[in-house]
């Protein structure tokens, strides 16, 4: 090797060494967190490592580096890493330590919220169910045996990450950390040990040496020097509890969760970049999207009870990893505008002064010359103010951003960034998707058997709750009797009047009386379940075999771990006639879990399969196998579920989680469209009424081969697994509307450029994958154009030239810009406001 190669390979080594162990010292003050000394304004969102796939995780890092975020934010997953006390876990979807460093290659801080209570809608709360059962344990409160187990998996964590060297005190990507979690919304509950215990919390985290902050959301009382932090969906109106730190928000809720049996939750972006600009407008420095990309709840992770399978979350990045646009874009032009605020954000104190009712201007300027102003309209009703002399436009429930005091470069609720109708192909392995389904052949079967199968039966008198039985092993647990019925007794009369009644805590239950399905009863917000079942009973013996199953263990509230589960009575039969037999107390025979979970029947390799021509369908209790070959391309894939009833499933051996395309939200609670304006809550906006919670279900790509996978189903209640499809997601139109009254595009702000802001407004579009071009233009209107993506339609004022300059400037290209202006696409009508909306097509 020449000399000069090999001087450049040793400055090349020392670079990267010297870039990756440069240790930052992490602080803060009134204002912001302090990196090496200079205040920052950040921004952060929530990506969960195990709600996707190593294999996801550098392309949704980059997505939302690109999206302007500055920091990833995550929880650490007690459950999933200690299953066993003592037995580790950071293999696959658990490994932390991957996930922190492909975060800190993208060059994005982390802020590890290690709790070790999380909540996230996850299975007990992240806590591990080995915990319940430590002697003398009170969980979240002041108790040694759960401060003793709290504080050595805390310990562990932070050793570990000091081991791989990932705190910035270590050149490390972890600018913060976080002790417990909301506990502040139920510590009343505890009384005085509370304070004990938050005040324990804090010290032991403190001890462990990080040499980064640490916080506590909601929190109002968390002792110096711990960070006391919002959540919720609006916290401008947050202080802090000492006058020496910064104003965080550490859950801006992007969406909110779905639940089994519910309707589909959103949040308009306009109101979620309204809330940021206000909360910056304010003096925070420091907010974090909770989620940034939501993802999905593989295996058993759903906390809840009914937590869907589906985490999407309404989140910028979809379930699967793709652009949510507009939500995205318009953020990622929020982030922009708010950067370009940063100087004088972190340089001076805001001032606040009122332009009328429910109007305010917040100017930030330093004696150097540096200016930035945010003009919000708190009403619900478009306003018009003055402004340092200048008249400008505030539309309703929305915030101007003035990076120089003078000229608006973004308002939230006008949006530049284009919209997308995502669609979803179905597809079949066996030719013409019209002439049959995805997955209809090849199907195999095994009965599980109804009642009492495993040699690890035991019996018990009376009724056993159900979570300290199973300990959470697995959803299901058998409550079996055998009862003898006399010829004499009155309800032989009439069979089919005798009635089953059965009280339980939850989550749901099937009814067989012998062997057969008499009924089900799923639970509600309460989870309890209360059924009244007729049967048939004959004269002699009668089995009775209830099927008791949980559908995620509770995750929030003070003593949430104490909520049971299961068949807890009473049980009895009553004759028409009105008499009664309490069964509760007699000796019932229990089975945890199932006979094909004991079997391993999920990973398809069973030699017990059965192949016959007559597959059963419509059959409680059954496990069905397939093989298929993966849908080609690399879109995302999914299964629908339609046509079966409720189990869980399994690709190549990794549990896609539980289904239930059977179980339909409410009738009433949706809008078409929902408005703004106004204060966002979590039942404000919602779609898909009267339809299945959720149908599609992922299927990472990383989980599958291109040919010879296999997919299995244990199906509860009945279904016909011939009806599955597979289905990828595709983007089916790219929409943008801009008016003459839009902002120009924030990537054309530029502080030197007076002309610049002076151009007007721009209409872009871009197809997202490399290898697309815009192929063709389905709506183009200038004028009053009505609707959004996908249903636009002309106005009474209609620009007669808008379609073909829309098509010369973007037909075969791969993005195009159109300027909003009369100058560009005339005047159809004068005097009247216009805009420009366009639907085009990728391929």
């Amino acid at each position: 090797m020449r000399g000069r190669e090999i001087l450049a390979v040793v400055i090349l080594f020392f670079g990267v060494l010297l870039t990756t162990s440069f240790a930052a010292n992490v602080t803060y003050d009134h204002r912001a967190l302090l990196i090496d000394g200079k205040r920052r304004v950040l921004i952060s969102g929530s990506i969960h490592y195990p709600r996707s796939t190593p294999e996801m995780w550098p392309d949704l890092i980059q997505k939302s580096k690109d999206g302007g975020l500055d920091v990833i934010e995550t929880y650490v997953f007690w459950n999933v890493h200690e299953p066993v006390r003592n037995q580790y876990n950071f293999e696959g979807r658990y490994d932390l330590m991957k996930f922190v460093k492909l975060v800190a290659e993208a060059g994005l801080y982390v802020h590890l919220r290690i709790g070790p209570y999380v909540c996230a809608e996850w299975n007990y709360g992240g806590f591990p169910l080995w915990l319940h059962f430590v002697p003398g344990i009170k969980f979240r409160t002041d108790n040694e045996p759960f401060k003793v187990e709290m504080q050595r998996f805390t310990a562990k964590i932070v050793d570990m990450m000091n081991q791989e060297k990932l705190y910035a005190s270590q050149g490390g990507p972890i600018i913060l950390s976080q002790i417990e979690n909301e506990y502040g919304n139920i510590d009343s509950a505890f009384g005085p040990a509370a304070k004990i215990y938050i005040n324990w919390a804090a010290k032991m985290a403190v001890s462990l040496d990080t040499g980064v902050p640490w916080v506590m959301c909601q929190q109002a009382d968390a002792p110096d020097p711990i960070i006391n932090t919002c959540n919720g969906f609006y916290c401008d109106q947050f202080t802090p509890n000492s006058k020496n730190k910064p104003k965080m928000w550490t859950e801006n809720w992007s969406g909110w969760f779905l639940s089994f049996g519910g309707a589909i939750p959103y949040r308009p972006v306009e109101d979620l970049a309204f809330a940021v600009a206000r909360f910056y407008q304010l003096g925070g420095t420091f907010q974090n999207y909770y989620m940034y990309h939501g993802g999905t709840n593989f295996g058993r992770t759903s906390g809840g009870p009914f937590i869907s399978t589906s985490y999407d979350y309404d989140a910028p990045l979809d379930e699967y990893g793709l652009l949510r646009q507009p939500k995205w874009g318009h953020l990622k032009d929020l982030h922009k505008a708010i950067k370009l605020c940063e100087e004088a954000l972190i340089a001076t104190e805001p001032t606040t002064t009122s332009l009328g009712s429910n109007l305010e201007a917040t100017v930030y300027k330093t004696g150097s010359g540096l200016c930035a102003a945010f003009l919000a309209n708190i009403a619900t009703s478009d306003k018009t103010v003055t402004f340092n002399g200048n008249s400008y436009i505030l539309p309703a429930w929305s915030v101007s951003i003035l990076p120089d005091c003078k000229n608006v470069a973004l308002n939230t609720a006008k949006i530049n960034s284009v919209s997308v109708i995502p669609s979803f192909t179905r597809q079949s392995l066996v030719g013409d998707v019209a002439s049959s389904k995805a997955l209809s052949f090849g199907w195999s079967w095994i009965t599980e058997p109804v009642g009492i199968s495993k040699k690890d039966a035991f019996v018990k008198s009376g009724l056993l709750e159900q979570i300290n039985t199973t300990a959470d092993k697995s959803d299901y647990l058998w409550y079996s009797l055998s009862t003898n019925i006399k010829g004499d007794e009155p309800f032989l009369e009439d069979g089919s009047q005798t009635v089953l009644h059965v009280d339980s805590l939850g989550h749901a239950l099937h009814v067989f009386v012998n062997g057969k399905l008499a009924g089900s009863g799923t639970g509600k917000s309460s989870a309890k379940v209360s059924v009244d079942i007729p049967i048939i009973v004959i004269p002699g013996k009668n089995t009775i075999d209830l099927l008791s199953l949980t559908v995620g263990l509770s995750n929030y509230g003070a003593f949430y771990d104490s909520i049971g589960a299961g068949i807890t009575g009473p049980v009895k039969l009553v004759g028409q006639n009105g008499t009664t037999v309490d069964l509760s107390s007699q000796q019932w025979t229990y089975q945890i879990g199932l006979q094909g979970e004991e079997l391993s029947l999920s990973s398809g390799s069973s030699s017990q399969w059965i192949s016959q021509p007559n597959l059963p369908t419509k059959q409680s209790l059954i496990w069905y196998k397939t093989s298929f070959n993966a849908p080609a391309g690399d879109d995302p894939v999914a299964i629908d579920f339609t046509g079966m009833g409720k189990g869980e499933a399994w690709v190549n051996g990794h549990s896609i989680g539980r289904y239930w395309p059977t179980n339909v939200s409410p009738n009433s609670g949706c809008t078409d469209s929902c408005n703004y304006r106004g204060p966002y809550n979590s039942k404000k906006c919602r779609k898909n009424c009267a339809k299945p919670s959720q149908t599609l279900y992922h299927v990472p790509r990383s989980w599958v081969k291109s040919s010879d996978n296999t997919l299995v189903l244990f199906e509860e209640v009945g279904g016909d697994p011939r009806q599955i499809v597979f289905a990828t997601k595709q983007i089916g139109s790219l929409c943008s509307h801009v008016s003459e009254s839009h902002p120009l595009p924030v990537d054309m702000w530029n502080t030197d450029s007076e002309a610049g802001k002076k151009s007007g407004p721009v209409l872009s579009l871009e197809c997202p994958h490399p290898n697309q071009v815009i192929s063709s233009i389905k709506f183009a209107s200038f004028g009053t154009p009505h609707g959004t993506c996908g249903s636009f339609s002309h106005g009474q004022c209609s620009s007669s030239n808008a379609l073909s300059i829309v098509q010369k400037a973007c037909v075969g290209s791969k993005s195009c810009s159109i300027g909003v202006s009369i100058n560009t696409l005339g005047d159809p009508c004068r005097g009247v406001k216009k805009s420009l909306a366009v639907e085009v097509s990728c391929t």
